[in-house]
């Protein structure tokens, strides 16, 4: 028996035979769906029985999803209903309901009563249904929902900044679980704070030792006694680590009068520590046990981890190591074609563990909190997020101000056991520094002791926040760590490799956006991948270690392709790096050469991007991907030549000829040794297809959201993919589950069609489960000409009573510790010394040069125009070598500087500075002194178009808000950083 199995089963049985004080079930089966507002279904006796059948997570709209446009989703009032009866086990006094989110505003009522309303649209909420439930009869709960993009809250008539058609993809009614609550009346709460107004469990660790193993556990439990008199007893707690094994115990004892509620702490010392880490998500199960007299009264599991962090320096510290931030700016939705967000639990495993296996360590899910579920499976897969509340593009007052602080104080409580938590974003943008003091309030009175920063987008000045950056653009900082939260918007299909293999797409073709140039969101597979290397380039070069300040990294925007706005062909958001099916693009692999490792990456790093099957006579630029210093290129044992090397991480070898067989490329390191190397092969003509089928490591289950994805390839004889091939592949299956499909480009994306094209050689479909309907499943593919193939799987029945079951596909998913341990990393390299300056002169605004060093990236230091004033003098504290100086430049992205640098009078560089992201860095022989001059020989120029533009047409910031265009004799000095190479 598998060990997976062996968890499902000792947690199923725990959780069957605690039901003397504690159940908890899964409340998602057999509900009815209405499309329309009727107000009688609110009633006991209302007639439903034409109603759909369905089960949770359900958005009644859920086959919009990559079918419309997000703009187009569908908005309605929707009703639910549920018929139930408690199992006569289960009819204790307090009954709870745990809803982990509806869409938009929401209405309860239960045999006719109303129980309550929830309205923010994202987070979870509790309702405490104890005083009307019927506990020998059967109750009916009905739900009224409204998913209007212009909802507002009924007592305020406040609308919703989060609800909004740009970002936050609208899948309507009920699309995340819902679970059921038994428990006495001593009982310890729920972390529901809507509506219920408790905190739950609250678990963590201090005094952390990463080199002893060694640290504090504590745990604060929320106790509440609704019994007519006080109760006297103990909380126990047993710690089990991820085999299940009790490696400790302990206790505190309580009292709690008649009524009261009450935080109950216990706390003992925890050795021989697992460590959860990046790549290594390592959880252990804490039990709080209420006792009473003896009897068990109350139990509740915790999952969680242990991690040690800081924030200092301008860097992240993970398990004292500094960790360079790499990863992706992903939609909260994080959604599948014709299912959006309301995927099974493996299913969102398998997706955020795509995003690890690219070498990314942060997610930065936008605007809005995310579900319980991609909390939870980012704590598995070893992924760390930075969670937002609720925002759109700017700073409020007033009620909806108010919102959005008691959106982030549910989202702390209900989150702040989880591991892969480190970061609370406060805004999409900046806020005041009175409304950062107010969220670290909320923060610190919730989550004093969990180690995790909280900040907003921006706030590159804050005294209060504890990080920042820009969307786009680099900043640097020797305070608080700075991470750019949306870099490269660029979009491309997955279907078009280049302008030289089928579909021929050549770069950028496509219609204007909003009237403007659109190709940067119309790019083919080769193009994409080698701005991913351009952009993040930048981020590298002044990466930790690079001197006194540094940026802290950057995410890139998105990971797998969204049905949000987009500004490119489709009608949906191809900035991924796999697709909507997560199936990689070559930007993918371009991460996993560059991300591999804490700050530098591993040198053996090495991708051929694109294929090798062209037409006889094509010639074509390849590009490599390597973390080496060399690559060379062989065409059938023939070397070609060397690459010719940018961005550190790309090498280009110009207009080699095809010839068909074997694309080679070795990568070597600065002494010449082979480091990697790779090979392309050109595959024959299509002969058949394959298929492959995955589903969760613990089982596949009848419980109406589980789940099997399927593969489909088109190979050669030899078995090899045809990466031109795009075959329209006809499936049929017989068995109890519901087809849900893919996508791909044609006529409306193919959502729902049993017949899809696969592109590049490849596609995937996805199939879904019925509530209760075990069995056999067979699924066939066949397409004209190539021999079919077909694969078979069997579903496990779920055990239910009155309708409530374990969700057996949620219990026993495996942890990714694919990366390993990571506690002993390489030392952090250091390749730059930062020269300290003491004085400055400047030819003019002399009384604000200092703000030119003052780690401040929105002041600047600017002369008054006229170009014999366009200089700035730095003496350092002391003389020294000198050999590089970074600059942060007004309009850093659209103009350049003709400069020239003069070290105790002597001129060591003239010329143009380079547009950028940010900083531009001036190189030039080692030289020693004192004294650096700064000076502009020219007028500056526009070199660049500032194309970065928000839906709206909103041009993006591209430096301190001053318009220098016309400004010839204008040099402005937002940041610089003198430095000698180590």
């Amino acid at each position: 028996m598998s060990k997976y199995l062996i968890v499902l089963l000792l947690c199923a049985e725990a959780l069957l035979a605690d039901a003397q004080g504690h159940a908890t079930y899964s409340f998602n089966a057999a509900w009815r769906l209405h499309i329309g507002d009727l107000p009688a279904a609110s009633t006991t006796d209302f007639d439903d029985t034409d109603w759909k059948v369905v089960t949770l997570p359900h958005a009644w709209n859920e086959e919009e999803a990559f079918a419309k446009p997000i703009h187009e989703h569908s908005t309605a009032v929707v009703w639910y209903r549920k018929k139930f009866t408690l199992p006569k086990e289960l009819r204790k006094d307090k009954v709870f309901l745990e809803f982990e989110g509806v869409r938009h505003g929401a209405e309860f009522f239960l045999n006719g009563h109303f129980i309550g309303r929830h309205e923010n649209g994202v987070m979870a909420f509790g309702l405490d249904i104890s005083a009307h439930l019927r506990k020998d009869a059967e109750n009916v709960l009905a739900v009224r929902t409204d998913n209007s993009w212009n909802y507002r809250e009924k007592v305020s008539n406040s609308t919703y900044q989060w609800n909004d058609k740009n970002f936050n993809a609208n899948y309507g009614g009920i699309p995340k679980n819902v679970w059921i609550h038994v428990k006495e009346a001593l009982y310890q709460t729920l972390p529901l704070y809507s509506n219920l107004g408790t905190q739950g469990v609250y678990v963590y660790g201090n005094h952390i030792n990463i080199q002893k193993k060694t640290l504090d556990l504590h745990v604060e439990s929320e106790l509440r006694n609704e019994t007519s008199e006080k109760k006297v007893g103990e909380l126990l707690v047993e710690v089990f680590d991820a085999d299940n094994r009790l490696v400790k115990t302990f206790s505190s004892g309580f009292d709690l009068a008649a009524g009261a509620t009450k935080v109950v702490k216990a706390t003992d010392r925890l050795g021989d520590v697992h460590f959860w880490n990046w790549g290594y998500g390592y959880l252990y199960t804490v039990r709080s046990t209420l006792k009473q007299a003896g009897k068990t009264v109350d139990v509740v599991d915790t999952k969680t981890g242990f991690r040690k962090t800081a924030f200092q320096q301008g860097m992240v510290y993970l398990n004292d190591q500094v960790l360079m931030m790499k990863g992706y700016a992903q939609r909260t939705s994080n959604e599948w074609p014709a299912v959006g967000l309301a995927v099974a639990p493996w299913l969102s495993d398998f997706s955020n563990k795509l995003m690890v296996e690219s070498n990314a360590n942060l997610v930065r899910w936008m605007h809005v909190t995310p579900w319980r579920q991609d909390v939870e499976s980012c704590d598995r897969v070893g992924l760390l997020q930075m969670l937002p509340a609720g925002d759109a593009e700017k700073d409020v007052e007033g009620r909806r101000w108010e919102l959005r602080k008691e959106l982030i104080r549910d989202a702390i409580i209900y989150y702040r056991n989880s591991p892969s938590v480190l970061f609370y974003e406060s805004g999409n943008e900046s806020i005041s520094e009175t409304h950062m003091a107010e969220m670290k309030q909320i923060r610190d009175q919730y989550d004093p002791q969990g180690g995790r920063a909280i900040g907003s987008r921006e706030m590159l000045d804050s005294k209060l926040a504890e990080y920042g950056g820009e969307m786009l653009y680099i900043n640097k900082s020797a305070k608080h760590p700075m991470i750019a939260t949306e870099y490269m918007r660029d979009e491309g299909l997955r279907k078009y490799w280049d302008e030289h293999s089928y579909p021929f797409h050549k770069e950028g073709e496509g219609p204007l956006y909003k009237g403007n140039d659109a190709s940067d969101y119309n790019r083919n597979q080769d193009q994409h991948a080698v701005e991913t290397v351009r952009r993040w380039w930048e981020y590298w070069r002044v990466r930790p270690g690079t001197g006194r300040r540094v940026s802290s990294g950057g995410l890139n925007i998105i990971f797998s392709d969204s049905n949000t706005h987009y500004r490119g062909q489709e009608n949906y958001r191809r900035s991924g790096e796999v697709d909507a099916m997560r199936l990689p693009k070559d930007g993918f692999y371009a991460h996993q050469v560059m991300w591999d490792g804490w700050v530098d990456p591993d040198p053996k790093g090495l991708h051929i991007v694109g294929h090798w099957n062209y037409p006889v006579g094509t010639k074509k630029d390849v590009q490599v991907i390597s973390a080496g210093e060399r690559v060379e290129l062989l065409v059938n044992g023939v070397r070609q030549a060397e690459g010719v090397r940018s961005a550190q991480f790309l090498f280009v070898f110009p207009a080699i000829d095809f010839v068909e067989g074997e694309l080679k490329a070795r990568s070597f390191d600065a002494t010449g040794r082979l480091l990697n190397e790779r090979i392309l092969r050109t595959a024959g003509e299509p002969y058949q297809l394959k298929l492959h089928y995955r589903h969760g490591e613990n089982g596949l289950y009848a419980d109406g959201n589980d789940m099997v994805i399927v593969d489909v390839e088109v190979l050669d004889k030899e078995g090899r993919r045809c990466p031109t091939a795009t075959n329209m592949v006809d499936f049929s299956f017989d068995g109890p589950m519901d087809w849900r499909g893919g996508i791909a480009q044609g006529p409306n994306n193919y959502i729902l069609a049993q017949s899809i094209p696969v592109e590049c050689g490849v596609n995937r479909v996805l199939l879904r489960t019925k509530y209760g309907v075990a069995g056999a499943v067979k699924l066939k593919a066949q397409a004209n000409g190539l021999i079919p193939d077909q694969v078979q799987w069997s579903v496990s029945p779920v055990e239910e009573q009155e309708g409530l079951f374990l969700k057996s596909s949620k219990i026993g998913l495996p942890s990714n510790l694919d990366r390993g341990k990571g506690l002993h990393e390489p030392k952090l390299k250091l390749t730059r010394e930062t020269r300290a300056i003491a004085k400055i002169q400047a030819g003019a605004n002399a009384d604000r040069a200092a703000a030119s060093c003052d780690d401040n990236e929105l002041s600047d230091w600017v002369n008054d125009g006229k170009l014999e004033t366009a200089w700035i003098e730095y003496q350092l504290e002391k003389i020294g070598d000198i050999d590089e100086i970074d600059l942060k430049l007004n309009n850093f992205r659209s103009r350049s500087y003709p400069l020239q640098v003069f070290v105790d009078d002597k001129l060591v560089f003239d010329g143009d500075t380079e547009t950028t992201l940010g900083y531009c860095t001036l190189s030039f022989p080692t030289v020693r002194g004192r004294r650096v001059k700064i000076q502009l020989k020219g007028g500056s120029y526009v070199a660049a178009e500032n194309k970065h533009a928000e839906v709206g047409g909103k041009k993006l910031d591209d430096g301190v808000a001053r318009n220098d265009a016309d400004a010839k004799g204008t040099l402005s000095i937002i940041e610089i950083d003198i430095h000698k190479k180590i």
